[in-house]
C-alpha cells in the first residue's frame, strides 16, 4: 500500500511538473512576443523616416527621368529613354563627369595620404603642444563650406590675395596676376586645395584614434629588429588600422560627389565657361536653371549609379583578410 501511496505522489509530481514547465514555456513566447514588440517599435520610425526620404525619393527620380518635363507647368510628357540618349551625346555632360572624376582621384588621394602622414606624426612623435596642432588640423572641418569659399576667395583673389601677393615677392610685381579661379586650367586643381584643405583634419583625427589601439609592445619588437619609422608604419601601423582606413575611404569618395557640388556652386558656379561643372551642379542647372526637370533627373539617375558602382569598386579593390593583435 505505502508503494502504490510512493506511485501516486511520485505521478502527481511528474504532473506538477509538466504543468510548470508548459507555463514558462508559455511565459517565455509572451516575453519573446514582447520583445519582439519593443524591437518593431524602436525601429519603425527609422525604417518609415528611410521610406519616406529615401526610398520614394529615389523612385521618383528614376520615374521622372523618364519623362519631357520643365518641372513647373502641369504637362508630362512620357519620353522613355529619350533623355539618356539626349545625355549620351551632351559634351556639356562629359566635361562635367571628367571634372567630377578628376576631383575624386585627386582629392581622395591627397587628403588620405597627408590624414595618413600627419595622424602618424603627432600619435608617435614627441612634440609639444600635440593637442593645439590637433584642434588646428580639426578646425577647418568645423566650418562651413560657404565660409570656407570666402577664405579662398580671398587668398585666389588676383590683386590682394595672398598667394599672388607671396608669388609676386619671387616673380616680381609688374607681371601678370595669376587668375586662380579665371583660368579655365587652374580653376579645377584651385577647388582640389581647398577641397583637401577643408578635409584633412577630421580624417587625420579618425586615424589617430585608430592609431592610439596599436599596442606600443609592436612599436618595440620593431625597433629591436631594427626597423625604422617608415618600415614599421606600412607592416605595423597600415595594416591594423585598414579596417578604418578602408571604411572611411569608401565614405569619403562618396562625399566627395556632394562636397564638390558646394564647393563649385560658393567658388565657381561652374565657371569658367563651365571649367568647373561637376555632376550635380550640371544637373542643377538643367533641372532647376533651364527648366529641364526629367533631363535633370536622368542626370541624377546615372549619378545615383555612379555612387553605387564606384563604392563597391572601392570596398572590392581595399578587401583583406582583417588582422588582429
Amino acid at each position: 500500500m505505502e508503494h502504490f501511496f510512493n506511485l501516486m505522489r511520485a505521478g502527481k509530481a511528474i504532473h506538477n511538473g509538466a504543468f510548470a514547465v508548459a507555463g514558462n514555456g508559455g511565459m517565455n513566447v509572451k516575453k519573446g512576443k514582447a520583445r519582439s514588440v519593443f524591437i518593431g517599435v524602436c525601429v519603425a520610425p527609422a525604417v518609415i523616416l528611410f521610406i519616406i526620404f529615401m526610398l520614394i525619393p529615389t523612385f521618383n527620380v528614376f520615374k521622372m527621368s523618364l519623362y519631357k518635363w520643365g518641372g513647373y507647368s502641369n504637362t508630362k510628357e512620357f519620353v522613355g529613354l529619350n533623355n539618356f540618349k539626349i545625355l549620351m551625346e551632351d559634351m556639356n555632360f562629359f566635361r562635367s563627369f571628367q571634372n567630377t572624376v578628376l576631383l575624386i582621384v585627386c582629392v581622395t588621394i591627397v587628403t588620405m595620404a597627408l590624414s595618413l602622414i600627419f595622424a602618424a606624426i603627432l600619435s608617435r612623435e614627441e612634440i609639444k603642444g600635440q593637442n593645439f596642432y590637433r584642434i588646428i588640423f580639426y578646425i577647418p572641418n568645423i566650418l562651413s563650406v560657404v565660409v570656407i569659399s570666402a577664405i579662398f576667395s580671398a587668398i585666389y583673389d588676383p590683386n590682394n590675395g595672398l598667394l599672388n601677393s607671396i608669388i609676386g615677392i619671387f616673380r616680381g610685381s609688374d607681371k601678370t596676376p595669376i587668375l586662380w579661379l579665371g583660368d579655365q586650367k587652374l580653376v579645377i586643381y584651385s577647388l582640389v586645395i581647398a577641397m583637401i584643405w577643408q578635409a584633412i583634419g577630421y580624417y587625420m583625427v579618425m586615424y589617430m584614434a585608430s592609431m592610439a589601439s596599436v599596442p606600443e609592445s609592436l612599436y618595440e619588437s620593431a625597433n629591436l629588429e631594427g626597423a625604422g619609422r617608415i618600415q614599421q608604419f606600412f607592416s605595423i601601423t597600415l595594416p591594423l588600422i585598414w579596417t578604418n582606413v578602408r571604411t572611411t575611404l569608401t565614405f569619403f569618395v562618396i562625399s566627395s560627389i556632394n562636397l564638390s557640388f558646394l564647393f563649385v556652386k560658393a567658388l565657381t558656379s561652374g565657371g569658367p565657361d563651365g571649367a568647373t561643372e561637376v555632376f550635380l551642379s550640371y544637373m542643377y542647372k538643367q533641372a532647376y536653371t533651364n527648366s529641364s526637370y526629367g533631363y535633370g533627373m536622368a542626370i541624377g539617375v546615372i549619378v545615383f549609379l555612379f555612387s553605387f558602382g564606384l563604392s563597391a569598386v572601392v570596398n572590392f579593390v581595399t578587401k583583406r583578410e582583417p588582422l588582429e593583435f
